[in-house]
């Protein structure tokens, strides 16, 4: 009997589906873990930008005992693509509260932020702190 050996060249049909397939699974795994990562660090740079407006309020009460005409914007360099900064309750002197909104873009609208002159902090989800997470964990 004469036989010669066929050398295969290439990857066959199944070989390719199944490397194909294990691609597919590793991204259904990735993507979201991902997504949320970039969420987590979106949402602690506006508690950053929230606390460092916290401190130049804080600074400008050292300087004029009040907190009425103190600095009340969010800093230059601010996320404000992903999130609103306001300030409220400046007007009487006495009291303010600090808050950071998200934003629909980058699905950062259930994310909200706030902190008082008190330095006590809320988040959307946990009323007790700085919540980076949705599912409520400091």
């Amino acid at each position: 009997m004469n036989t010669s050996k066929v050398m295969q060249k290439g990857l066959t049909l199944i070989e390719l589906m199944i490397v194909v397939a294990i691609i597919g699974i590793l991204a259904a795994i990735v993507v979201p873990s991902y997504r949320e990562y970039v969420q987590r660090a979106r949402a602690a740079d506006a508690t950053g930008t929230l606390a460092d407006m916290r401190i130049r309020m804080e600074q400008y009460f050292q300087d004029n005992r009040t907190y009425a005409g103190g600095p009340c914007a969010a800093p230059a360099g601010a996320d404000i693509v992903h999130f609103t900064f306001s300030c409220t309750g400046v007007p009487d002197g006495t009291t303010y509260m600090l808050n950071a909104q998200g934003q629909a873009a980058g699905n950062m609208g259930a994310y909200s932020y706030s902190v008082d002159q008190n330095n006590a902090k809320s988040s959307a989800f946990n009323a007790g702190c700085w919540s980076l997470k949705p599912d409520g964990s400091c």
